[in-house]
């Protein structure tokens, strides 16, 4: 019999001990309420928090060397949201692009694929080029989100009347 009121002691222990955890927040007393000087480090504690999240950014964009983009081929993109986006190739080195985005030079490797369009790379910066014959695409791989839809050159941005009367 000891046994067992043992047992159900450290039962009903354990069952407290969980619905203590399992309180909802309101049942717990107000920080904010009571200690003004809470709220203070808290505000502090969330802003350092913020600047945080940026440095790492500044680091690796500071990080990278901007290509060299003497002797390419200079084609000038215009996107949705008026953005642009220009992209240095060179004949001599078809694996890699340099493409200019934010007043940034980025260099990306070009990645094959099945479908024939032209992929470009950049797997620091999360930035993927996808070039198809209509348009090309800037996607951010690392927010999984379009960054510039609808880009088109001066040849893509045509209209069809003209290149099919071209022709």
């Amino acid at each position: 019999m000891a046994i067992t009121l043992k047992h159900l002691a450290a039962a009903c222990a354990l069952a407290l001990a969980a619905a203590g955890l399992c309180a909802p927040a309101f049942a717990a007393p107000n920080v904010h309420e009571s200690h003004p000087k809470a709220v203070k480090v808290l505000k502090e504690k969330a802003k350092s928090k913020k600047g945080k999240k940026e440095e790492p950014q500044q680091e690796a964009i500071d990080d990278e060397p901007e290509p060299d983009i003497t002797d390419t081929v200079v084609t000038d993109y215009a996107c949705e949201l008026n953005n642009k986006i220009t992209i240095y190739t060179n004949d001599k080195d078809g694996g890699h692009i340099a493409l200019r985005w934010k007043n940034r030079l980025h260099r990306l490797e070009r990645v094959g694929t099945t479908t024939g369009a032209l992929r470009f790379e950049n797997t620091k910066f999360g930035l993927i080029w996808i070039g198809i014959p209509s348009k090309g695409i800037l996607l951010d791989s690392k927010l999984n989100r379009q960054l510039a839809n609808e880009c088109k050159n001066a040849e893509q941005a045509k209209p069809l009347v003209a290149v099919a009367a071209k022709n």
